[in-house]
């Protein structure tokens, strides 16, 4: 069994396939609300 991975924009839209969407940023991105962003989990300490 392998998992794959898929790379976005947090401003691309979500898709109905799109599974757990994680950001990886030190700093929330600039203009994007969080109560907009489609975001499950923001980790910061890993990037």
């Amino acid at each position: 069994m392998s998992a794959g991975v898929l790379l976005k924009r947090v401003r691309d839209p979500v898709e109905e396939g799109d599974g757990t969407r994680v950001l990886v940023d030190r700093v929330w991105p600039r203009g994007v609300r969080k109560a907009d962003a489609a975001v499950d989990r923001w980790l910061k300490e890993v990037a």
